[in-house]
């Protein structure tokens, strides 16, 4: 859901535009990058490692991935939308955010989800010092919170039904079991050792 209200009613999806997504292996940006192949963009996901990113391409059909692990984020860019950005969903903030506003097209349109690269800061939060890019490319940056969108839940679950009925939409879950495995696998929210929607499953005895 969040995915989906998040790309198409907030960043305004439209045909033909270039979309990136950051956290884009996560269950979020997952989803919100098949929708946006769906609708017929070009997108690039940005993840941690190989492994990830050929998961991306491969695996969901995503158009390119940029590794952030281990390419400069600002080259990466510049060699995959090589014509800018019209939308950028955005799941981790911090220096990913900062280099995609540097892309930004005419009237591209910001989808603030999620700053996982700032929740356990034990610094100053990190803003986007390249803010002006919003006022040259008369550009919008929106918060967007699922929980607005509920009445229109219905809606959505048929549409992403239909496209999962049709092999359109996939999605993966990292199941770990055991609540004694908690902070563990807790953690792996915010270490990125995880793929599409993380999972700890409780037995009963």
């Amino acid at each position: 859901m969040t995915a989906y209200f998040g790309i198409l009613e907030v960043g305004k999806l439209k045909e033909g535009d270039v979309v990136l997504v950051s956290g884009a292996a996560g269950a979020v940006g997952s989803i919100v990058g098949q929708i946006a192949e769906i609708k017929g963009c070009r997108v690039v996901g940005i993840a941690g490692g190989k492994e990830k990113c050929d998961y991306l391409v491969n695996t969901l059909g995503f158009d390119a991935a940029i590794d952030y692990k281990s390419e400069n984020i600002y080259s990466a860019l510049k060699a995959n939308c090589p014509k800018g950005i019209d939308v950028y969903f955005d799941n981790v903030g911090g220096e990913i955010l900062n280099a995609a506003l540097t892309k930004l097209r005419m009237h591209a349109r910001i989808v603030i989800c999620g700053a996982i690269s700032q929740y356990n800061s034990t610094t100053k939060v990190q803003g986007p010092s390249n803010y002006m890019s919003l006022l040259v490319k008369r550009a919008s940056m929106q918060g967007m919170v699922v929980m607005d969108y509920a009445k229109d839940y219905a809606t959505a679950a048929k549409q992403m039904g239909q496209w999962m009925y049709e092999g359109k939409l996939t999605s993966t879950e990292d199941i770990y079991e055991g609540i004694e495995n908690f902070p563990e696998t807790f953690y792996r929210l915010f270490n990125g050792d995880k793929r599409g929607k993380l999972i700890l499953k409780v037995l009963e005895e």
